[in-house]
Formats: C-alpha cells, sequence, structure tokens
C-alpha cells in the first residue's frame, strides 16, 4: 500500500511561493491502477516525483508497504559521461540484480546497439527516453509509476512500452498521470484529479472523467 497524508509541495516564486500541491489524503493498494488526472501544470508529474522519491514534500507524509519504481523513463539519475552499458551496471549494483540479465533486457528493449557503448550524453532526446525507460522496466517492483510524457517513439516502441506495463504487469500496482481522459480510461480503475493543487478521489472511473472533462 502506498499512503499520503496531507502531501503539499511548493516551489519558492520570485517574492513569493507556488502551491503545485495542498494537502492531499488517498492511499493506493497493491494490484490497483489509479489515474491522475489534471490539465497542465495541475502538478500530475510532480506527485510522481513525490511517489517515487525523486523530489521530497514540503510538508506531509508518505508511507510505502510496496516497492515503487521511480518514474517511469525518468533521466535525472543518468551518469551523462558513463555509457548505456555502464548505467545499467550502475543499476545492477544498486538493486543487487544479474547485470547480464539487465544488459540483455537494455539491448531487447531499446535497439539501440552500439550506441550504448557510448556516453548518454550524446544520445538525443529519444534514445535518452528508451534506454531511461528499459532501466525503468528491467527491475521488477509492485508499482509503477508512469508519466505519458514517456510515452515517445515510433509504433514498435509504443507497443513493447504496453506489451510490458499493461500485459505482462497487469497483476502490479500502476500510477498513470495523464490529461488524456482516453488513456485513463483504458487503463485505470479509479481515478484522482487535480486541480489548483487539490486532488479528489473516484472510485467511480466515470464520475471522475466527467468532472475532468468539464473543468
Amino acid at each position: 500500500m502506498i499512503s499520503c497524508e496531507n502531501l503539499c509541495k511548493s516551489y519558492p516564486m520570485g517574492h513569493g511561493i507556488k502551491h503545485v500541491l495542498r494537502n492531499l489524503d488517498f492511499t493506493i493498494q497493491r494490484g490497483e491502477h489509479v489515474g491522475f488526472l489534471g490539465r497542465n501544470g495541475a502538478g500530475k508529474t510532480t506527485l510522481i516525483k513525490l511517489l517515487g522519491g525523486v523530489e521530497m514534500p514540503t510538508s506531509g507524509k508518505i508511507t510505502r508497504n510496496m516497492s515503487v519504481s521511480w518514474p517511469l523513463g525518468f533521466g535525472g539519475g543518468f551518469q551523462g559521461s558513463l555509457t548505456g552499458y555502464d548505467n545499467a551496471r550502475f543499476i545492477a549494483r544498486i538493486y543487487g540484480q544479474d547485470y547480464s540479465d539487465i544488459k540483455d533486457f537494455v539491448e531487447d528493449f531499446t535497439e539501440l546497439g552500439r550506441q550504448l557503448k557510448m556516453p548518454v550524453k550524446t544520445y538525443s532526446a529519444g534514445m535518452k527516453a528508451r534506454l531511461a525507460f528499459a532501466l525503468s522496466l528491467a527491475i521488477e517492483f509492485d508499482c509503477y509509476l508512469i508519466d505519458e510524457v514517456i510515452l515517445v517513439g515510433d509504433h514498435n516502441f509504443h507497443q513493447k512500452c504496453r506489451h510490458e506495463l499493461f500485459e505482462k504487469r497487469a497483476d502490479r500496482a500502476l500510477i498513470l498521470a495523464s490529461h488524456s481522459a482516453d488513456l485513463i480510461r483504458e487503463f485505470c480503475d479509479r481515478a484522482m484529479v487535480l486541480e489548483k493543487g487539490h486532488g479528489t478521489m473516484y472510485s467511480d472511473l466515470e464520475e471522475g472523467l466527467r468532472v475532468y472533462v468539464g473543468l
């Protein structure tokens, strides 16, 4: 289970403070598929980063009683001077996994070929996204955090992402941040609608979608 209590996030902005998230309270159980819906700037990506431990809340509490991925596709943890293979080796060491297994998965999933021997700082944005996504999926978690902005690439890559996430890991908890009602309807069981820093969770998915569309 993931539990959030009075979760707040704000940032300094000029001479004031920008409040992105205000007093969110919700829980997510094992195996649930939950969508975060909101317009651009509503705080969806910020909330995903908080749940993944990429950022810390300004106040409030996050309790994780299951293993949670970092946001899928998040490339902020790359060491740019290292190669794709070196970054994969580092992830294997951190999570105590066999490097050869992760290496094989990354090679197959990214289809980057010889580029994996090159420093990540030489990669295009699309190549970095492929590597980041592959490294995220190479480790098995109880809950995966997904920001739709990482659903990039060609049709073949899209299909790989969908197979790995929504078919092979259908029994895992999934949290999907999106501004697409259709995407949330396809993959989620319930949804939280974010607006002006506040969030309302809807167990009735269609009700949540109607509220979101009406914003």
